[in-house]
């Protein structure tokens, strides 16, 4: 019998060993050497499930509210081809980035970072001084964007009770900053998870209300009278074109594909597929429903943020209570949408100021980590308080990295890691996709930086819109 458990003892140490073996396999380099960044922000312990939930919060956001207006530049033909191929595109290429990130997984480099598989793919100075910087500027506006529009919507709730109020923007933008404050102290992406899932019921909520509301109010009188011809001049309307594809592109941007496969727990084959899966559902109910209804219920009379339509001269269209309850989805959302869009930041926080060798909560490292957090959202509020019309400046944004990011990096990270023949369709598919919307990139930064010399006549700083 002491032989037989001696002998039982042995191979379950042997399997242990066997199965460490395969779990450090699996990291990559760097997670090997202990990397603070990689080791407490981008914990790989989570499913394919935890990963639907990281993916449908950094995906189907507020931004969608803005689709009803991207139409009224595009019609109806133009605006649903486009929704359509966005939709098809990003599915398609968030895969291939996902294919691309097993590949090196399965050689024992399992990369975390979207730098770090530009540094492996395209060489160092890529990922350092491209992949790297437009990716920090991306997610870190995010923040910013989901800042303001948190204050917008606290603003909306205050004038409905107070009309006559003396409160301005920048005051909810502060508040909506203290919120923010707290959540950034989650110390890892993985601990979001539970959060990441109420947030996709809220999307789901926020998105119901505003169709519910754009239906209610195109049945009724109190509504607009229908008008679905583009406005303006050629050059306007050339423009406009633009400016709403970089709209629908910024609304299906996310930037963090690799971060967000990190926090799949080894072997990462065939989860991501699932979570995105999970993903485009909530992304295809959501997303067309908000822009057909908001579309049709208003025209070209959408405004850019579509709650903004259900009130005619500060008057509601519908109970105020609905208006109140729809603001609240939104805020509420919001404030997870900004804590996700904080991870990279906070990665590059804690690779600098924490010790790898301590653990994750003792003092030496939970006080760095408060204290720059803490820096980074202030900062952001800040920024958020003082440009009120960085919607603008968001837009340049989403021109210059969101479309590198997510529709022309993947193809190209494809076509130089598999190789795929130059005859095959997928090949030519690659090359079309890296091409098209290279150009859409170049020319939606044009007409987002146009707007701006438009706009910035009426520019304040701390303005109270």
């Amino acid at each position: 019998m002491g032989s037989l458990g001696n002998s039982a003892n042995s191979k379950a140490v042997h399997e242990a060993g066997e199965d460490d073996y395969d779990h450090h396999k699996h990291l990559s380099p760097t997670h090997q050497q202990l990397d603070a960044g990689a080791l407490f922000v981008l914990k790989s312990k989570g499913s394919w499930l935890h990963c639907g939930y990281h993916l449908t919060t950094s995906i189907v956001a507020p931004p969608l509210l803005s689709l009803p207006f991207a139409f009224t530049f595009l019609g109806w033909a133009a605006g649903i081809i486009s929704l359509v191929v966005g939709a098809l595109v990003t599915f398609y290429s968030y895969n291939l980035l996902s294919l691309v990130l097993e590949h090196h997984a399965q050689l024992g480099r399992r990369h975390l970072r979207f730098r770090d598989m530009a540094n492996d793919i395209l060489g160092p100075r890529w990922g350092r001084y491209y992949v790297g910087p437009i990716q920090f500027m991306v997610c870190y506006g995010a923040v910013i964007a989901c800042t303001l529009l948190g204050g917008q919507c606290m603003k909306a709730i205050y004038l409905l009770s107070q009309p006559n109020g003396s409160m301005k923007l920048y005051e909810f933008v502060i508040i909506f900053g203290f919120l923010m404050l707290v959540l950034a102290q989650i110390p890892s992406f993985h601990s979001l998870r539970h959060i990441n899932l109420i947030s996709l019921f809220l999307c789901l909520a926020y998105s119901a209300c505003a169709a519910a509301a754009s239906i209610y109010i195109g049945n009724s009188s109190k509504g607009p009278k229908k008008d679905y011809g583009l406005k303006g001049d050629t050059e306007s309307r050339i423009f406009g074109i633009f400016n709403a594809i970089a709209i629908i592109a910024t609304t299906y941007g996310n930037g963090i594909i690799p971060e967000i496969q990190a926090t799949i727990a080894p072997p990462v084959k065939g989860k991501m597929f699932k979570g995105l899966c999970v993903c485009y559902t909530v992304l295809i109910i959501t997303f067309f429903t908000v822009a057909i209804t908001g579309y049709w219920a208003f025209g070209n009379h959408s405004e850019g943020l579509l709650l903004s339509n259900f009130l005619d001269d500060g008057n509601p269209l519908v109970p105020k209570w609905f208006i109140l309850m729809t603001n609240l989805f939104t805020i509420l959302q919001l404030s997870a949408v900004g804590v996700v869009y904080l991870q990279p930041t906070n990665e590059v926080l804690e690779r600098t100021f924490a010790d790898p060798k301590s653990k994750e909560l003792s003092a030496r490292n939970v006080i760095p980590r408060i204290i720059s957090r803490s820096l980074s959202v202030v900062i952001a509020t800040i920024v958020a308080a003082m440009l009120p019309f960085f919607g603008d400046i968001n837009a340049v944004i989403g021109a210059f990295g969101f479309m590198p990011l997510d529709f022309i990096l993947p193809v190209v990270f494809f076509n130089l890691t598999f190789k795929p023949s130059k005859r095959s369709l997928v090949f030519w598919l690659n090359v079309s996709i890296a091409v098209v919307f290279s150009a859409l990139a170049i020319i939606a930064a044009i007409a987002a930086v146009r707007q701006i010399v438009l706009d910035a006549k009426t520019y304040r700083l701390f303005a109270n819109v």
